[in-house]
Formats: C-alpha cells, sequence, structure tokens
C-alpha cells in the first residue's frame, strides 16, 4: 500500500511537468521570448505543446487506481520514449541542445520507462483488481 502511494505521488508530480510546460507553450508559442518567428512553425509548436500537456494529463489520469492502468502506461511510456528517441537522433545530427533539453530527453529515456517499471511490480503486487471488483461486499 505505501509503495502504491509513492507511486502515485511521483506519477502525479512527475506529470506536472508536461502539463505545465504545454500549457505554456499552447499560450505563449515560440515568440514568448521576444524573437520573430515563422507563423507555421509557431503553430506546430503550439500543436506539439499541447500533446505535451494531453500527455502529462492522460498520467494523472492514470493515479487513482494506478495499480488497474497497467496499458495505458506503457502506451503513454512509448509515446514518451518514441518522443526521446527523436529528440536523441536530433542531438546526433544537430549537437548538443539546451539543459532543459537535455533534462528533458533524461525524463523521457530514463525516469518515464522507470516508472512504467515500478507501476508494472505494483500492479504485479495488488490483488486482481477484476475480481476484487466483483465481489460481494
Amino acid at each position: 500500500m505505501r509503495e502504491r502511494q509513492a507511486l502515485q505521488r511521483v506519477v502525479a508530480a512527475v506529470a506536472l511537468v508536461p502539463v505545465v510546460s504545454g500549457l505554456y507553450g499552447v499560450l505563449f508559442g515560440l515568440g514568448s521570448a521576444g524573437s520573430l518567428v515563422d507563423v507555421s512553425a509557431d503553430s506546430h509548436y503550439r500543436y506539439l505543446s499541447g500533446l505535451h500537456m494531453g500527455i502529462g494529463i492522460l498520467f494523472w489520469t492514470c493515479v487513482p487506481g494506478i495499480e488497474a492502468k497497467t496499458g495505458l502506461v506503457r502506451f503513454l511510456t512509448l509515446v514518451v520514449g518514441l518522443g526521446g528517441l527523436a529528440r536523441l537522433l536530433g542531438l546526433a545530427l544537430t549537437g548538443l541542445p539546451s539543459l532543459t533539453m537535455m533534462a528533458a530527453l533524461a525524463v523521457e529515456l530514463v525516469v518515464t520507462p522507470l516508472l512504467c517499471l515500478w507501476q508494472a511490480r505494483v500492479a504485479g503486487r495488488a490483488p486482481d483488481a477484476a475480481t476484487a471488483g466483483s465481489r460481494p461486499a
């Protein structure tokens, strides 16, 4: 029970990052630094920021009953991991990005998969949710 609660807290906290950064990107776009940007690039950035925010919100939906959300956690981990691999390819092709982007890469390729493994561990230790939900009180 303690491990489950710890996982719930960590997932809720980590999901705050894509929600907040995604919302910021949606609201302020690429021009938030005061520089001129291409309208199409700004539109694409806002779209991707919305996806980023959505991923965080979906992780939040996993918090209640996290032991029964293995499929969604794995799917979200796949999506985040693919994004991280794309970022890693960009690093190889264009060079080192900012420290913030390197931190994002670490979250995408290390933290998120570790959270997925932790969720699987918690799910494996939990009583069968389907059986528990169908038992008479």
